[in-house]
């Protein structure tokens, strides 16, 4: 049989992260990712996402997509060029004055739950119904992806509990850095550059997607909120067109990883239809 990697397609995250609506998750992570001042400060120190923001877009779409769906090789490979990356990553954070480094398992942990949680929450929004339980085989999922980047298994949360009580214990950790406030800005408003001129309207749809999702308290905390009736009428009009969501720069992604068997069998589980691999 051909190895179905590190979770399979039986497995919750199939559904989720395959859906298109994954990009909006991914965007949502940016932004809450940018709150904690020790990962903001290896970003604005050491990556040019500035001038290269697609390219780092493509690299995100391509590991998500290598560790998710990808056999096992390919997810372990992927994670190997990630750590190797990592290594350079390290300085000192002038908001808290205390030393980073990408290599820090708190830090690695954080960038996790955060990315791994925005998927779902993306999901719930747009995409489609889980059930509890559904939801808690999804977070549980997440340790085994966690781990791919030597973050200890026992401390990655395993439940939607679980996940939330880690949240509210990082809370008081959380800021709004210059740079924090830079990134989200760059987020929300693409400068329009010949590199992002082409992509701006779904890029400022996602993002506005993207910040419907976000909890309140960090919305005011990055002074990005809005009302209410603001985030009902973004839900239901994304709702009816989340299947056209991804970006044509990002649609290429999973034909790096995946062989013709996998694609099909991804498609067919965010369809949420029977998985045949005989058919595949």
């Amino acid at each position: 049989m051909r190895d179905q990697g590190l979770l399979g397609p039986e497995s919750v995250a199939w559904k989720v992260i395959g859906h298109p609506v994954s990009i909006v998750g991914g965007v949502r992570a940016l932004i809450i990712q940018s709150l904690h001042p020790l990962a903001m400060a290896g970003v604005a120190q050491h990556s040019d996402y500035r001038n290269r923001s697609l390219d780092r877009l493509r690299r995100t779409a391509y590991y998500v997509t290598a560790t998710t769906f990808g056999d096992t090789a390919t997810a372990h490979a992927a994670a190997a060029r990630v750590k190797h990356m990592h290594r350079r990553v390290r300085g000192t954070d002038p908001v808290t004055g205390q030393p980073y480094s990408a290599d820090d398992p708190e830090t690695k942990l954080w960038v996790h739950c955060v990315e791994w949680h925005g998927f779902l929450a993306a999901y719930r929004a747009y995409g489609g119904r889980l059930s509890a339980a559904d939801r808690d085989r999804y977070v549980a999922e997440g340790v085994r992806i966690a781990a791919l980047l030597d973050v200890p298994q026992d401390t990655v949360p395993a439940s939607v509990a679980e996940m939330r009580e880690y949240f509210e214990a990082v809370r008081p950790q959380l800021c709004v850095s210059e740079a924090a406030r830079e990134a989200i800005d760059f987020v929300l408003h693409p400068p329009l550059t010949r590199e992002l001129l082409a992509v701006q309207v779904p890029l400022r749809i996602v993002a506005t997607a993207a910040v419907a999702t976000i909890p309140r308290h960090l919305r005011q905390m990055a002074g990005i909120d809005r009302s209410r009736a603001l985030d009902g009428i973004t839900l239901a009009a994304v709702r009816p067109a989340a299947a056209a969501l991804t970006l044509p720069l990002l649609r290429d992604a999973p034909s790096l990883v995946l062989g013709r068997e996998t694609r099909a069998v991804a498609m067919a589980a965010r369809a949420g239809a029977p998985v045949d691999r005989a058919a595949a």
